[in-house]
């Protein structure tokens, strides 16, 4: 059975099949697919049925259920993965005029900087930190940079890897921070601009579910960026995620959440310093 729609015909999924899948999917990456998002599944996994031959979604979702990889490929269909450089402009401005400054005249001078971009889609946030990290806290003055972005999606962390980008996504970034950081492609690149190699060198990408902690990086952090991610979890799983993301943070290290994301504050814990923007004591 299938269903016409603009883009030709689309197999049907029934409510039975797309509760399966909001299940799944909720189970895999901790994220809730309201009932309104049932037409949006369609459409994002009806191609992958096409290209594996199957005429319907219930043997989908049994390839699904035996088949890890497959699973993956799933998740990177169904996710959400909008971003743009120097997003929410103000947070990046913290770290420069606040974050940085404080850590250079602590006693002793803290210069080493470990940063996650978590929920990173492809890149944007990574490398608009690491630009912003390079500009005022330049290794010719004794600091380190290391920045690890993560997200569950393998399509767009090859993206995030590549970290070329259309040229007219230039007009995102600051001037300042543009010119010695990203480069201009030419001949077979013409029309595209990419990370420059020592911005590249200092960051890099991995897959990490925050829906499972057993997927996140080791160690602690000085900053961590998990911005616009929380808003897709249900509130079991972002009370999980907040907690994983509080053990994550070093001592004074900061947390930054999307603009439409809050949390409840424990002083104890950690502390609110500006919108969306949180101090560990």
């Amino acid at each position: 059975m299938t269903t016409e729609t603009a883009t030709g015909s689309l197999p049907a999924l029934n409510d039975g099949e797309f509760g399966l899948f909001q299940r799944l999917i909720q189970r895999e990456a901790g994220i809730h697919l309201a009932d309104v998002k049932k037409p949006l599944l369609v459409s994002r996994l009806s191609r992958r049925l096409r290209e594996l031959g199957l005429d319907s979604f219930g043997a989908y979702y049994r390839r699904v259920e035996e088949d890890a990889e497959e699973r993956v490929r799933m998740l990177d269909r169904v996710t959400t993965n909008k971003t743009q450089f120097f997003r929410d402009p103000t947070q990046f401005e913290f770290v420069e005029k606040i974050v940085l400054p404080e850590w250079a005249a602590s006693t002793p001078p803290r210069r080493r900087v470990r940063a996650w971009s978590a929920g990173c889609s492809t890149g944007e946030e990574a490398y608009t930190l690491g630009a912003v990290l390079f500009s005022h806290a330049p290794a010719e003055a004794g600091w380190t940079i290391d920045i690890l972005g993560t997200d569950i999606s393998t399509r767009v962390l090859e993206h995030a890897r590549r970290a070329v980008w259309p040229l007219e996504r230039s007009a995102e970034i600051p001037p300042q921070y543009l010119n010695p950081h990203f480069l201009k492609g030419y001949g077979a690149q013409e029309g595209n601009m990419t990370a420059g190699a020592a911005l590249r060198k200092v960051t890099r990408f991995e897959r990490g579910n925050l829906a499972d902690e057993r997927e996140w990086p080791s160690g602690t952090f000085d900053l961590i960026f998990c911005r616009n991610v929380l808003i897709y979890f249900t509130p079991v799983t972002k009370a999980r995620v907040v907690e994983g993301l509080l053990g994550r943070l070093a001592p004074g290290g900061y947390l930054f959440l999307g603009h439409a994301e809050s949390l409840n504050v424990m002083e104890h814990r950690i502390r609110s310093v500006g919108p969306t923007v949180y101090r560990r004591p």
